[in-house]
């Protein structure tokens, strides 16, 4: 499967995870990160937030480029109805894997595309489960050595030396690793933003 795009696409995220599976895809695109307080503001459920966080980056950087198209996301893990973003440190990311461990937890990513000129926002969410094996002391301690767990939601990387940790995964593979690939593509898909085609 190819792509054609028919105009510019911007990445407003640093992610090089997202990054990576919009190259897998097929995408042209650039990256220029937003720059958005990511606080979950009072009574707002986890769907609630990610798709505002996503929306508030798009528009961020659609401000700065008005002729493309963009792409925001935000992604966080949440267990017992506790929001687990990325870890502000050691003790915190062990925390984080002790709550995870022998659970399975729920990995929401919100993305929107918008438009030139802000012409269409298209928000949405997308949800998996995540089930993690029981981790022993031994394996958390190695793991949080291995540094992986920083800048990653709920302190771990499924694509990474994390896949050791996933039982199994319930939804999108590539929504837990930062960017639901299927739907955000059906999106540029449906506004004509790129084309497919089979050889």
């Amino acid at each position: 499967m190819k792509h054609i795009t028919h105009t510019q696409i911007i990445l407003a995220s640093q992610s090089p995870r997202r990054k990576y599976l919009l190259e897998q895809a097929g995408i042209t695109f650039s990256v220029i990160p937003s720059h958005v307080d990511e606080m979950q503001q009072t009574g707002e459920t986890p769907r609630q937030y990610v798709e505002r966080l996503s929306r508030d980056k798009a528009l961020d950087v659609a401000r700065h480029h008005e002729n493309a198209w963009i792409i925001g996301a935000d992604t966080i893990v949440v267990v017992d109805d506790t929001l687990l973003e990325k870890p502000t440190s050691m003790d915190h990311a062990r925390k984080m894997l002790q709550q995870l461990s022998n659970r399975t937890h729920t990995v929401f990513t919100g993305f929107t595309v918008c438009g030139p000129n802000e012409s269409a926002i298209i928000t949405r969410h997308v949800t998996t489960q995540v089930e993690f094996k029981s981790l022993s002391p031994a394996e958390i301690e190695w793991y949080i050595s291995t540094q992986e767990p920083f800048d990653k939601a709920g302190a771990y990387a499924i694509q990474g030396l994390g896949t050791f940790l996933v039982k199994g995964i319930h939804g999108s593979y590539t929504n837990v690793v930062g960017l639901p690939v299927c739907e955000v593509i059906e999106v540029l898909i449906q506004e004509n933003v790129i084309r497919s085609f089979n050889h």
